[in-house]
């Protein structure tokens, strides 16, 4: 019989997170709506301090215009007592560059982002051109946490 190798959890510190939420492109968002909470996997860049991604018109932009604020995480796992997990608080915003001239500066900065990471989108490429409105979550607080089992 072999000994149980002792798991180790830590608390992540700002620059691990930020690596996580860099080399990543898909998490989740869990919003309100009523009285149920939801989880949505997103595709998404992430623009210190914006987490930026695309969606359709629905029950996730409709219910966040209510109840603005929003989690948003994001997973990597190397194995059951290995991983690592990166939570965001904040509200989540719909970009437009129609509003004012911040909203549309706004509005540029998520898409210089966003088209860093998947430059075909907003254009006559895109593979999901239905996912047409912009939105950015503010991160106003960030966590993140990781076990290690060797």
């Amino acid at each position: 019989m072999t000994p149980a190798v002792p798991v180790r959890f830590r608390e992540l510190d700002r620059p691990e997170i930020d690596r996580i939420l860099a080399r990543n492109e898909v998490g989740r968002i869990a919003y309100t709506m009523g009285e149920d909470v939801f989880v949505a996997p997103v595709h998404y860049v992430y623009d210190d301090p914006w987490i930026y991604g695309r969606s359709t018109r629905g029950d996730k932009l409709e219910a966040t215009r209510a109840h603005w604020r929003v989690a948003f995480e994001v997973d990597e796992i190397d194995g059951p007592l290995d991983w690592r997990s990166v939570v965001v608080r904040g509200g989540l915003y719909v970009l437009s560059p129609a509003w004012s001239e911040p909203d549309r500066k706004a509005w540029e900065r998520a898409m210089h982002a966003l088209r860093s990471r998947f430059p075909e989108a907003f254009t006559d490429e895109d593979p999901v051109a239905f996912r047409d409105i912009l939105f950015g979550i503010a991160v106003q607080e960030i966590t993140g946490r990781a076990a290690s089992s060797g």
